[in-house]
């Protein structure tokens, strides 16, 4: 399902136009962005939690020289799922 699917799904589920289920939609998208950049999280309960999750720096390896590489640590947003979201799915 791509973007315009689940606007159109939603907008049959809720008796709102389009127009303004992509509205809330893109609201929705900008608010979780926002929140996570500042390093807070997300959590609704029976459905999942949004949170920045780090990796620590390490020494890799590149594959094709075998020469050692250093990564960098990072931040990366990550989603983990609740209780009834994964029951629905299975």
């Amino acid at each position: 399902m791509n973007k315009e699917e689940l606007i159109s799904a939603v907008a049959i589920k809720t008796s709102l136009t389009k127009q303004d289920t992509r509205k809330a939609l893109n609201a929705l998208c900008q608010t979780i962005s926002e929140t996570l950049a500042k390093g807070e999280e997300i959590q609704l309960i029976g459905f999942g939690k949004f949170e920045v999750r780090g990796r620590a720096a390490r020494t890799g390896c590149n594959p094709i020289t075998g020469k050692k590489i250093k990564i960098p640590a990072f931040e990366f947003p990550a989603f983990k799922p609740g209780k009834e979201f994964r029951k629905a799915v299975k």
